[in-house]
């Protein structure tokens, strides 16, 4: 009887894909084309109703594993994706986004030099139909990297990102994985669990670009965090106010979509919830605007283009 052993990837990366077919391949190619080779794509195609899976199926490589499920959520996707993963670091990579060559590259130097840090995380950039914008963040730039407090790091642009993300698993056995329950924002709640137990490490280079998809669920004006979301950290934001000045500002978020879709009962009530000493003064003004001015402003500049708008 012969035995043959093989060796566990050094990453995993996983990409759930619902209905990607203008975008899935060109992501892939992002990941084939890293010079440092030792990972493995988990491909979770959550019930695909477009040509998806015919993109997919195109690119032949031995490092992909190809899965296809019923639509049940990105959430229960990126799971699966953990479940199946055999690396001990974890990447995610959203299937219409994209990765520059040196990500891999640079998450293993940072993963060999600091080895007791778990979260690593590298800075984006955002592709919109009609322009190319640098994320900005809360982070005072000292060096090419930093290790911060994620509520602290994430006061503008959100320091974690599902697409630039590199994750060991044993912090998802310590946090869990993403709350399947929440539909909008489920990847913002996982970053808090994370953020509460574990320091991120920061790369200041932008290694992956967020590609805007209208049709993304995570990418319009009615992604905002739901009750169920702030009703599960109000004890813990009373005693963290770093935690509670987070919370507030995605409250703050929550409210302008609320407003600009007309649903002024559910702004009333999260609304009631923020402490107006955590925003500034220029998001104090912003709430008390009604929903006409509130669009004129935003036509005319991105006062609320970061992480906590999203």
């Amino acid at each position: 009887m012969s035995i043959k052993f093989t060796l566990m990837p050094y990453f995993s990366i996983v990409i759930p894909v619902f209905n990607k077919e203008k975008f899935v391949a060109k992501t892939l190619q992002s990941v084939l084309a890293q010079p440092f080779s030792d990972f493995e794509v988990i491909v979770v195609n959550d019930g695909s109703t477009d040509g998806s899976e015919v993109e997919i199926l195109a690119i032949q490589d031995d490092r992909i594993r190809y899965f296809h499920k019923k639509n049940e959520g990105v959430a229960i996707a990126r799971n699966f994706g953990i479940e199946k993963a055999t690396a001990d670091f974890i990447c995610f990579l959203d299937a219409d986004d994209y990765w520059y060559p040196d990500f891999l590259k640079t998450m293993h130097r940072f993963i060999a030099e600091l080895p007791e840090q778990k979260v690593f995380a590298a800075a984006i950039e955002i592709e919109t139909s009609n322009k190319l914008l640098k994320a900005h963040y809360s982070i005072p730039k000292k060096s090419d990297f930093e290790i911060v407090d994620f509520f602290e790091a994430s006061q503008k642009e959100c320091v974690l990102w599902t697409s630039s993300v590199c994750i060991h698993k044993n912090v998802f056995e310590k946090v869990g994985v993403f709350d399947t329950k929440i539909k909008h924002g489920e990847d913002t709640e996982l970053w808090i669990r994370i953020g509460l137990q574990f320091q991120i490490v920061f790369i200041n280079e932008i290694l992956a670009r967020y590609v805007y998809d209208a049709s993304s669920i995570s990418r319009n004006q009615n992604y905002f965090f739901e009750k169920y979301t702030f009703e599960k950290y109000a004890l813990e934001e009373k005693k963290n106010p770093a935690l509670k000045k987070y919370m507030d500002l995605n409250r703050f978020s929550a409210v302008i979509k609320c407003r600009l879709s007309g649903d002024s009962a559910t702004a009333r009530e999260i609304y009631s919830g923020i402490d107006l000493k955590n925003l500034s003064q220029k998001k104090r003004i912003l709430l008390q605007l009604p929903a006409f001015a509130i669009r004129m402003l935003l036509a005319s500049q991105q006062l609320l283009g970061n992480s906590v708008f999203r």
